[in-house]
């Protein structure tokens, strides 16, 4: 932008010989002042992509194998050093800080606050209904200690998932492509990373959620007896089947939510997809732990025996 205009300026007086004077430059930036222009330059999208785009995926594909497979109990550390250096590269490519969403904390924590409110309440609904209660049995949350889940829900997942996440799906990647294919191609492209970005998690989902691999691979809600003995390669076939259903719907599902996080993002800035997004991720927890007891204690219950026969009773 700089030598544009200063060749506006002194091309023809280089020609002419002429000075170029202080005068001659205030009569080309006066006009963008009074507009409000931007006297720096604007981030090429070839620039935007080369040096946001492409390095902020190769950063997430190394904190996603690290998070999900490497050090899973580092993923504070790692997620947080992954949204600082993606912040970084946005942020020295020339992308603002209202481009990336840090806008609005006051309406994003009432918007993202309501829906928190509302999962809750799905949450609960699920949990006390028997048919879908099965379906919160996650063993990812069932095998922890107090200590370890309330280290999931209070540093885990608010730090080792929903900052990163939020920051680079809502943040940084939806920002940077908007310079290069426009807004409906930036959030659909940043969507669809969100979704691929949850493959790993998902096959760690699709053996620990019996009833949700059962339920993608066709079979009832309880295993017949038998099956594992008759016909196990069939078994093994449907469950490799369902585990591949599982993953494929929740990228698909994960994706569609990127998008309407990316709406709570645009109405109430990165805040309120967040805090919709730790509700659902923690509370899921809780949730979890409430299903079990839940079950537990209907399986505890005992069935009323009748009553001893007396001499003679017909009854």
């Amino acid at each position: 932008m700089t030598d544009s205009l200063l060749g506006r300026v002194a091309a023809p007086r280089l020609e002419t010989g002429a000075r170029v004077m202080p005068a001659d430059l205030l009569s080309v930036l006066a006009p963008r002042l009074e507009t409000g222009a931007r006297l720096t330059p604007a981030l090429k999208t070839d620039s935007a992509f080369a040096r946001v785009v492409v390095p902020g995926v190769g950063v997430l594909v190394a904190a996603n194998v690290l998070n999900n497979r490497v050090a899973r109990r580092l993923a504070p550390l790692t997620s947080a050093v992954a949204a600082g250096t993606l912040v970084a590269l946005a942020r020295r490519a020339g992308l603002t800080w209202q481009e990336m969403g840090f806008t609005d904390p006051t309406r994003g924590a009432k918007i993202g606050g309501v829906l928190a409110a509302a999962v809750a309440v799905v949450y609960t609904a699920g949990v006390l209904t028997p048919r879908t209660r099965p379906l919160f049995l996650d063993e990812r949350a069932l095998r922890l200690s107090r200590a370890r889940l309330a280290e999931e829900v209070l540093v885990q997942v608010p730090l080792g998932t929903v900052l990163l996440e939020e920051v680079a799906f809502r943040g940084v990647l939806p920002a940077a492509l908007r310079r290069v294919c426009g807004p409906v191609a930036s959030v659909a492209g940043a969507s669809a990373l969100f979704g691929l970005w949850h493959v790993l998690p998902s096959l760690d989902m699709a053996s620990a959620n019996p009833s949700l691999g059962r339920l993608a691979s066709g079979e009832a809600g309880s295993a017949r007896p038998g099956a594992g003995s008759v016909g196990s390669e069939a078994g093994s076939a449907r469950q490799g089947a369902g585990a591949v259903r599982v993953v494929a719907g929740s990228v698909a599902a994960t994706g569609l939510a990127g998008v309407a996080f990316h709406e709570l993002r645009r109405r109430g800035g990165l805040l309120a997809p967040a805090l919709l997004h730790l509700a659902t991720n923690t509370l899921g927890y809780v949730a979890g732990r409430a299903a079990r007891r839940l079950a537990r204690a209907g399986a505890a219950v005992p069935i009323a025996a009748p009553p001893a026969r007396r001499s003679g009773a017909l009854f």
